[in-house]
């Protein structure tokens, strides 16, 4: 780190190497010595509210856009955001591979998040508008065709299944932006494997007919 980015000034004292059960406590925000066996309780030590959504960038965002997105990320009480970096690997294996399609031409994923602790409405309105209004102010500098998002961080300002009778371009709202191509291919999967929606949330495939595919 220090090689590549100086400007952060790290030190070996701002980094922790451990394990990977160990940094699921350290993400989960429970205290250094404590046991991965607490993992195994039924219950949450600790709730909060929060929202996500997300972005892939194609190409590099301008000094000045940033200064900006700095600006909106102050006016905010709990703002997170984080860069993925993409390319390498990632790069070589085909969109078509799996389901996930967002590979090559990729530079990073973003992920917005706003997270907060009072479940009042009025409160959750608040937390929401700003994180929509950040989406909004990055809207030119993000994938288009579709602007992409990632499936883990599920977003439902981009469409809900109904709860009969989801249509395809219904789905294709937020399935298109997760999945691209592919999106097709998974619902020929769902007909075949779950025809009767068993397996279904509010972004889930839809098992639409056949015949309803383009």
């Amino acid at each position: 780190m220090h090689m590549w980015f100086p400007e952060l000034g790290l030190t070996r004292n701002d980094c922790i190497e451990t394990s990977w059960i160990r940094s699921v406590l350290y993400i989960a925000d429970f205290q250094n010595n404590t046991e991965p066996e607490i993992l195994l309780d039924a219950e949450s030590l600790f709730k909060n509210y929060f929202k996500a959504k997300s972005d892939f960038v194609k190409e590099p965002i301008p000094e000045s856009v940033l200064e900006g997105l700095w600006k909106m990320l102050l006016e905010e009480d709990n703002p997170v955001m984080i860069w993925n970096p993409y390319g390498g690997m990632m790069s070589k294996i085909s969109e078509y591979e799996i389901p996930f399609p967002h590979r090559k031409g990729n530079i990073f994923k973003i992920q917005y998040l706003t997270l907060w602790k009072d479940g009042d409405q009025k409160n959750a309105t608040k937390h929401n508008g700003w994180i929509r209004r950040l989406y909004d102010y990055m809207a030119p500098y993000a994938s288009i065709f579709p602007r992409a998002a990632y499936v883990n961080y599920r977003d439902l300002d981009l469409g809900l299944n109904k709860k009969f009778n989801t249509s395809y371009t219904e789905a294709s709202a937020w399935g298109i932006k997760y999945f691209k191509d592919n999106f097709n291919r998974l619902v020929r999967v769902k007909i075949k494997v779950d025809p009767d929606n068993i397996f279904r949330h509010e972004q889930s495939i839809p098992p639409v007919p056949s015949f309803g595919l383009p």
